[in-house]
């Protein structure tokens, strides 16, 4: 059992018997009463992404977590497969289960594998991805010096909005939770 006093980032509760990870959390004491934490928390099984509140001192079940590295080997209609990295073992995880991820995954791409009492629940993919510039317009000379963007279509077939100065051929850096450019690698 965990309390409230307990809670942080990216930790695993049970809230009416369904499991939810905790996105966002902020302790708050209004002037009259007593102390409330209002949360963010992720569904695990749908994604859903709801806001609760919170009795200061409540307690909630929270499962055992474990987290394993793994690499990602390919997929096919309905699997992305990975190996483990320590038992060598394949994971398979049904399409559609790792979320706004699933777009990055590479071949050979090191991620963390999360298992919330021996079943899984999540795959924690790396901050950032590597990925070539398949094709973007040519930027002119001179238009470095304001913030416009254009678009580019990536290797891995997304779509990002990328600096003037970025051309096909270049690799970039991704941002793999918000899909957005962070810098040329």
């Amino acid at each position: 059992m965990i309390s409230t006093s307990d809670f942080s980032n990216g930790l695993y509760i049970y809230v009416d018997g369904k499991l939810y990870q905790i996105i966002w959390f902020q302790h708050h004491k209004p002037g009259k009463g007593g102390a409330i934490m209002r949360t963010k928390l992720r569904d695990v099984s749908g994604g859903a992404i709801i806001e609760r509140t919170f009795r200061s001192g409540e307690k909630f079940e929270s499962p055992e977590v474990t987290r394993k590295s793994a690499t990602y080997l390919y997929s096919d209609p309905e699997y992305h497969y990975f190996l483990d990295s320590q038992t060598y073992e394949q994971i398979q995880i049904p399409k559609g289960s790792i979320g706004y991820g699933e777009k990055f995954l590479v071949e050979n791409m090191e991620v963390m594998v999360i298992f919330a009492d021996g079943k899984l629940i999540d795959v924690e993919m790396p901050a950032t991805i590597e990925v070539e510039v398949e094709y973007t317009e040519p930027g002119v000379k001179g238009d470095t010096v304001t913030n416009v963007l254009k678009p580019a279509k990536l290797k891995n077939g997304l779509e990002v909005k990328v600096p003037l100065f970025i051309n096909t051929g270049d690799r970039i850096k991704i941002d793999t939770r918000t899909g957005k450019y962070v810098e040329r690698a």
